[in-house]
């Protein structure tokens, strides 16, 4: 198959056309270089999406959730597109990509559009593409833009950097009582979820999460006040009432103004984060010299590594 150029692909995408949209997720994916012209112009039809970030530790069920909510934003007569993304091999770089078959019952709604990202060994239970993947879904026209994290645990926390609300799947037995305290969850979450609340140990997780945030551990004086909501996926409870949740606090940031100030904290961190990449980028480009130089006089000990650092970004900017 001949090679499509991206910005050939953005007038495509805009109109919702599926291949387009998966071959510039692909290219998101890949941080390919000739694409960056057809991200940028993308990015400027975004912000109309609303992008809800679902994470949790392993086991807790939010590939199940994912799916069920997929299937209640459709009901209310909403689109949604989904970014499932899979740990990668640390030996052989690869991943099973699984989420997709998980959600099979969603295949065949033109209405959802379902794609699974691989870390590539990026930290915070994202993708390095995963942001520009959400644009270009943003931009093709859905409502509504889920990111499944990774499910590593505790450091996950970048996905509440990146949506504009975040759910926290929490399940009975996965953890010791204050694993939500060390997980940093009170402080990212905006819905709590408790899943498989058929198990007679579902109760205690409740009522732990809920003497947790009466402890008034979240002190940020937000108007919105987390809810704990318990799901079943066995009996089908409780994900009407988590959708009304996300529709909630989507309603409370418009009405208090706070989404404005949550999209300039996610376009700062974008900032900071695509700067940070675009250095690495330039630090491996000039592994072979700049840096073996400066590698060799730190092993020397004539340089610390911070003052070699601090000499190759002034370096970089000489020869920008």
């Amino acid at each position: 198959m001949a090679y499509v150029a991206s910005a050939t692909l953005v007038p495509a995408a805009l109109a919702g056309d599926v291949r387009a949209i998966a071959r510039l997720l692909t290219r998101a994916e890949n941080g390919t270089p000739e694409a960056r012209a057809a991200f940028d112009a993308l990015f400027a039809k975004t912000g109309r999406a609303h992008v809800v970030g679902i994470t949790g530790v392993p086991g807790s069920g939010k590939s199940t959730l994912v799916a069920k909510l997929a299937a209640a934003i459709r009901a209310s007569g909403r689109t949604v597109a989904i970014v499932a993304i899979d740990p990668s091999s640390p030996f052989s770089g690869g991943a099973i990509l699984g989420d997709r078959i998980r959600m099979g019952e969603l295949g065949g709604d033109p209405g959802v559009f379902v794609r699974s990202m691989a870390t590539r060994g990026s930290l915070g239970g994202l993708a390095r593409g995963t942001l520009e993947a959400v644009d270009v879904l943003d931009a093709a026209g859905y409502d509504l833009v889920m990111i499944e994290t990774v499910g590593v645990g505790q450091d996950e926390v970048e996905v509440a950097r990146a949506a504009h609300t975040t759910v926290v799947v929490s399940a009975p037995g996965l953890g010791d009582d204050i694993q939500a305290i060390k997980a940093g969850v009170l402080e990212i979450a905006d819905v709590h979820v408790v899943s498989k609340c058929d198990r007679p140990d579902a109760n205690r997780t409740i009522a732990d999460l809920k003497n947790m945030l009466a402890l008034g551990l979240r002190t940020d004086g937000a108007a919105w006040r987390p809810p704990v909501i318990a799901t079943s996926a066995a009996r089908d409870e409780g994900i009407g009432e988590v959708l009304a949740a996300i529709d909630g606090h989507r309603g409370a940031l418009e009405a208090s103004g706070e989404i404005a100030a949550r999209r300039a904290a996610i376009d700062e961190r974008r900032l900071l984060r695509a700067g940070e990449e675009i250095l690495r980028d330039r630090f491996l480009h000039d592994r072979e010299s700049r840096v073996a130089a400066l590698l060799d006089r730190i092993a020397r000990r004539e340089l610390s590594p911070h003052t070699a650092a601090t000499r190759l970004i002034a370096e970089l900017g000489e020869h920008a």
